[in-house]
């Protein structure tokens, strides 16, 4: 195959850019990434916290946190800041490939709707609930529940 000079710049670009790495992203619990060294809270969504299991025993944080890596593993992810940075995290829309993350928990039952931020994710948690996902097929206490009976009983 005969290629011209102009082609093979073309190509040599092409294949540079496709070397490059991909941003620095980690999961740090179901609802919150670390991106470059920074904190990101997926705005307008609560993911079971840190050791919440389910009334049946199901590992309700444990298969967030693994959706939430399922779901920027390999993948371009950016966040656009939502307001001021709080607790050395920051509220933030945050894309995967383009796909919304915040989204992609609710509609997979991975992540509730956080109305008292924001009513953004309110149609997907009905579509999870309807179709009994993650967190409403085990019955799952929202995890703000979770948190004030756990105060209780401190």
């Amino acid at each position: 195959m005969h290629y011209r000079p102009m082609s093979r710049l073309a190509l040599a670009i092409v294949a540079h850019c496709l070397a490059l790495p991909v941003a620095a992203q980690t999961v740090v619990n179901g609802d919150s990434i670390e991106l470059n060294g920074k904190t990101y809270r997926l705005y307008g969504i609560d993911a079971p916290d840190d050791g919440q299991t389910c009334p049946d025993g199901w590992p309700a944080a444990y298969e967030a946190e693994a959706y939430l890596g399922q779901l920027i593993g390999g993948r371009t992810v950016t966040c656009v800041p939502i307001g001021l940075p709080q607790r050395n995290e920051t509220d933030a829309i945050c894309r995967a490939d383009g796909v919304d993350i915040g989204a992609a928990m609710v509609t997979g039952g991975m992540a509730y709707a956080f109305v008292p931020h924001s009513v953004r994710y309110i149609t997907q948690e009905g579509a999870a609930a309807s179709a009994n996902r993650g967190v409403h097929r085990h019955k799952c206490l929202a995890p703000w529940a979770w948190r004030a009976r756990v105060r209780q009983s401190d």
